[in-house]
């Protein structure tokens, strides 16, 4: 007579669990083997708070200095005509502005994020040539957007720094610094006014001279230069010829040749033009709890990579340049996603405390039965991390949603 399937069922149960009671050594094996392997998991899965359920998703950023509907005929919409015939390409967007414009390629669901970068810089390298002179195409930093996890500003309480100095110091110093941190994708620099060298031409000198504009843009172009000679030969010893003609101030650039008068006399930049040190245009600012403005930096994450790591090697990082930082001159964390982590670790190891509790209450007062509490106590945090090594293999990060 046949057996009814939940009778077989409840037959290989009943094996599996004979079988286990004859090989306890076996079994304990393969438990301390899952536990390991689970703490394994546990220990490389990548960390974050917020789920990222973003799209597959390329930015390629263009500037050049024209008209949002010039941008978006000679630039954005050759570009979007190229990356049209990608593979795995589900749509394209593009925005325009005076003088930048963006185009987002949104790949199909689990296309790599690498994989679709190349395709991107494939594509673009074969349309480069029917791009206008002077087009600069780039790509985004390999982040999607939750990958915004830290983000601080400087704050001069001295009084002795302007904000050219500090966005000076950001830029060329502290943001390098923690650009090279593993994990880290970009460091974007907010606030403050990028120092500029500002020639500002007088018309009526310039048409006293019959100079044109272009003129003395070339002139200023070409005088900051450094040129290489050949090598000659003194005594058997080589000299190597070279003209240095890199501009180190205001003054050099004032002395810049535009062009020469009917008498031969050389005509200077500070003949025609002002030269001054000014901040270049700004589209906005950063301020600080209403103190006040400031210059600050926003960290991003690699796509994929543990953000609460992240974090942490940027502070280390910015505890390590406490004593090279300006003199009064101090790093104030504005945004710290570190926080929120370490509370959605907080929770999950509370509420499986409380469970365990709560069930070996239950089987005590119940069963009156210590050891059949224990294997509750034991097996709760073992499929913790059973599960652990599942997210891993399947690439689910560690965040609110999945803890």
């Amino acid at each position: 007579m046949t057996r009814p399937p939940w009778r077989e069922r409840c037959f290989m149960i009943s094996k599996v669990i004979d079988w286990c009671g004859k090989n306890k050594f076996i079994v304990s094996l393969g438990m301390l083997a899952v536990v390991a392997w689970g703490t394994w998991a546990l220990k490389t899965i990548p960390l974050d708070a917020i789920p990222d359920i973003s799209d597959t998703q390329v930015v390629v950023y263009a500037r050049w200095m024209k008209s949002p509907d010039i941008l978006e005929d000679q630039v954005a919409y050759p570009i979007v005509r190229a990356l049209s015939g990608a593979p795995r390409v589900k749509a394209i967007r593009a925005q325009s502005d005076f003088g930048y414009s963006y185009v987002y390629v949104i790949f199909d669901d689990g296309t790599d994020e690498y994989w679709a970068r190349s395709r991107v810089l494939e594509y673009l390298s074969k349309i480069q040539a029917e791009l206008p002179k002077g087009v600069q195409v780039q790509m985004g930093p390999d982040a999607t957007g939750v990958g915004w996890v830290y983000e601080y500003a400087l704050v001069d309480k001295s009084g002795k720094h302007t904000l050219p100095e500090l966005k000076s110091f950001q830029d060329w110093n502290l943001k390098y610094q923690l650009q090279s941190l593993p994990g880290v994708a970009e460091v974007a620099s907010v606030g403050g006014m990028t120092k500029q060298y500002q020639v500002e031409v007088n018309p009526n000198a310039l048409a006293s001279y019959d100079l044109t504009f272009g003129q003395v843009l070339d002139a200023v172009r070409n005088s900051n230069n450094e040129v290489g000679g050949r090598l000659l030969d003194i005594n058997g010893a080589e000299y190597m010829i070279r003209g240095l003609g890199y501009l180190r101030g205001t003054a050099d650039l004032e002395k810049v040749v535009v062009g020469r008068d009917r008498q031969g006399t050389p005509i200077f930049v500070r003949d025609i033009a002002q030269v001054q040190i000014g901040p270049e245009v700004r589209r906005g600012v950063a301020e600080l709890d209403g103190q006040g403005e400031v210059v600050g930096g926003i960290v991003t994450a690699r796509y994929g990579e543990n953000a609460l790591a992240v974090i942490d090697r940027v502070k280390q990082r910015l505890e390590e340049l406490k004593p090279s930082l300006p003199d009064g001159v101090e790093v104030v964390p504005v945004y710290d996603r570190s926080d929120l982590i370490n509370r959605s670790i907080h929770t999950l190891t509370y509420e499986l405390i409380k469970l365990a509790v709560a069930v070996s209450l239950v089987c005590l007062l119940f069963l009156w039965h210590l050891p059949s509490a224990l294997v509750i106590i034991l097996t709760l945090p073992l499929a913790i991390l059973m599960s652990f090594v599942c997210m891993k293999y399947l690439g689910v990060s560690s965040n609110i949603m999945s803890l």
